[in-house]
């Protein structure tokens, strides 16, 4: 097993004990004068193979369970795909401090095989007491779910286990960390075979992610996409939302603990404006669920936007476990404003629920939508709600303005990442972790991780969404995936 950096470790000690202004110097010297909230880096490339393009980590998903948060990304990306390694960041004590290190056994750089790794996902499961960080292992069209295993709360991790062989992409982990639920202890892994039109696949373990069980599809028609993100509901049922290849996103569900999946059915369709820059970006949904299973799932569209100009986030809540109601527009600004927003990262309280449900989201943005690749800033921003998105706070600007050219190119445009994510403490503040740029020095890049010194309040506000589309909207184009996607 890889421990953590000590150095790492000691420099964000360090920076935690700083006061907010003196934090966000150290940090965000091109950012200070508008990012509203002090950061605290948590990572940073170490590496220096020739293929990748470094001082960059991009991609980030995050993990809560009790007061510890992990997180997980990709190290050094690379432009035809995947990444150096994968790091991870572990805080055991609600965000106060942090640790950091890299996964062992995957990539050459850590004693593995594979020559670059992608699409890091993290879960808990609370019934064998494991972390877990679900990845994909690249040898040119062999691309391999893995999944790595921490057994002293995620301060340590192993080689990775083999979850499933082929051409797979987009993979996503979790777990029933229900004590009451029938399922308790199992985790689900999802992932889309990309060699075979992206047909989407199910696995379970029953011990921790040691072993996976054999590939399961779901039933019926229009079983193909990616991005599916699974939810385990408190009842021990599985939901899991994805994007369809013809543009909407849709879910299926499993009632047996993943013996089994159901049909695919329809959640929204898709209005997507294609977001300027060459910025790698798409609709792909994050899905949360609260305490009394309401899954709340969020994606950048452009439905409410006069002739679809550009995108807001948008959340559709489940009104049982197969119907939804029509997605609603989250209040960031109104709409006519310029600003383009995209990649939404949305965390539930999983201790609250119903009208008293505690919300958070990140999102990135584009203050001026109509920009070119020269010209646009990229910005990340928070907002939050105290009653299940019925209204939000004002938003607040996490860090920018960032130029694309301060982050890692790709075979699809510039990427800091095709996905996001935020936890929320129980009772607590919300933390998601983010890749953060800063100017590069000559052609060496700038771009790290970063997390909220002390997190983000969930406050809400009298900020009310928006249910009524406007017309018409931009049609998104059908097929959105593009031999990607790691």
């Amino acid at each position: 097993m890889q421990p953590p950096s000590r150095t790492a470790r000691r420099r964000t000690l360090r920076v935690a004990t700083l006061v907010a202004p003196a934090a966000a110097a150290l940090f965000f010297a091109s950012q200070a004068a508008t990012a509203n909230v002090a950061l605290t880096q948590v990572s940073h490339d170490i590496y220096t193979d020739a293929q990748a393009q470094h001082n960059t980590e991009v991609e980030p998903d995050t993990f809560a369970f009790g007061s510890t948060i992990v997180a997980a990304f990709q190290v050094g990306r690379v432009s035809g795909g995947g990444a150096s390694n994968i790091g991870w960041a572990t805080s055991t004590d609600g965000g106060a401090t942090w640790s950091h290190g890299y996964l062992p056994g995957i990539t050459g750089n850590a004693g593995g095989s594979f020559g670059q790794v992608s699409d890091a996902s993290v879960a808990y499961d609370a019934r064998h007491n494991v972390w877990l960080i679900s990845t994909i292992g690249i040898n040119g069209s062999s691309v391999v779910v893995l999944t790595s295993r921490s057994t002293d709360g995620g301060l340590t991790w192993g080689n990775p286990v083999t979850t499933a062989t082929g051409d797979n992409d987009k993979n996503w982990i979790v777990c029933d960390d229900t004590a009451t639920s029938p399922h308790y202890g199992n985790c689900y892994t999802e992932y889309d075979i990309a060699g075979s039109g992206d047909s989407l696949r199910m696995r379970t373990s029953t011990d921790g992610g040691a072993t996976w069980g054999a590939a399961l599809a779901p039933s019926g028609l229009q079983r193909a996409g990616l991005g599916g993100q699974p939810v385990v509901l408190a009842n021990g049922d599985v939901i899991v939302p994805y994007l369809s290849l013809a543009d909407t996103i849709r879910f299926f569900r499993s009632t047996n603990g993943g013996t089994s999946w159901g049909s695919t059915a329809l959640i929204a369709s898709v209005s997507h404006h294609t977001v300027a820059g060459g910025l790698r970006e798409e609709a792909l949904p994050s899905a949360e669920v609260d305490g009394a299973g309401t899954v709340y799932v969020a994606w950048a569209d452009s439905r409410f936007r006069s002739g679809g100009s550009s995108n807001d986030i948008v959340v559709a809540k489940s009104t049982s476990e197969t119907t939804w109601a029509a997605p609603v527009r989250v209040p960031i600004d109104t709409t006519s404003s310029t600003v383009d927003h995209f990649i939404p990262g949305i965390g539930v309280d999983r201790s609250t629920s119903g009208a008293t449900a505690r919300v958070g989201l990140t999102y990135y943005f584009y203050p001026t939508s109509s920009c070119t690749a020269a010209t646009c800033q990229l910005e990340a921003g928070f907002i939050s709600s105290v009653n299940g998105g019925a209204s939000w706070s004002a938003p607040t600007q996490l860090a920018g303005p960032m130029s694309l050219s301060w982050i890692p190119n790709t075979s699809q445009g510039r990427m800091f990442g095709d996905y996001i994510s935020t936890s929320v403490l129980a009772g607590g503040n919300a933390y998601p972790v983010l890749p953060v740029a800063n100017a590069p020095t000559g052609s060496t890049f700038d771009l790290a991780m970063y997390a909220p010194t002390g997190g983000l309040p969930i406050t809400g506000g009298g900020n009310t969404i928006t249910r009524t589309a406007a017309a018409p909207a931009a049609p998104a184009t059908a097929g959105v995936r593009s031999s990607t996607a790691n």
